[in-house]
């Protein structure tokens, strides 16, 4: 029994050792008889059984077809890569980039200056609010003055008033006892 353990182990042993391995690329021989086949395939083949078992001819022609173009399109995609100049690409490229970087540093001159009159603005602004406030302040202290003189002109008009309706008033008492003592006189 120990011996048939021993060999299920080696078995499994070769089993993983065959399926890490990469796959090996196909043999000579094994493409010859691929080539046999496809060309059997292309020819329709004299067989008439064969000819049913193979009725998707069509598809998998369209199929290669397909891939020979894909393969060729890649193929021309590559050869013309490889054709490229790389150095006038590199220095095209080079030349963007510093094209690029000069007008990012106008661009972060023209944003500094703009920040800048901004700045200036709004300090211009607030002093102008400031001026304002003083401005009115000194307008309100001007404006109560005038007001109070205005009462107080007001108050000597009134005061004028009376001292003239009272000088009218003496006149007149003179002028009475004038005529009384003229006439006590005579």
């Amino acid at each position: 029994m120990s011996s048939v353990y021993t060999r299920s182990k080696e078995f499994t042993r070769n089993r993983k050792s065959q399926s890490d391995s990469p796959p090996a690329s196909p043999s000579p021989t094994a493409k010859t008889f691929r080539h046999e086949r496809l060309s059997r395939l292309e020819s329709g083949g004299s067989n008439p059984a064969t000819s049913d078992s193979y009725s998707d001819r069509p598809s998998a022609r369209a199929r290669r077809e397909a891939r020979e173009a894909r393969l060729a399109s890649l193929t021309s995609r590559v050869e013309e890569d490889s054709n490229k100049d790389y150095k006038k690409l590199y220095e095209s490229a080079l030349t963007e980039n510093q094209k690029l970087k000069s007008k990012l540093q106008e661009a972060q001159l023209e944003l500094a200056d703009v920040k800048s009159k901004l700045e200036k603005m709004a300090q211009q602004k607030q002093e102008k609010t400031s001026d304002r406030s003083s401005v009115l302040e000194t307008e309100k202290r001007e404006r109560r003055a005038l007001e109070r003189k205005m009462s107080e002109m007001e108050e000597e008009m009134k005061v004028l008033t009376e001292l003239k309706s009272d000088n009218q008033r003496l006149k007149d008492e003179n002028g009475a006892l004038i005529r009384v003592i003229s006439k006590l006189s005579k």
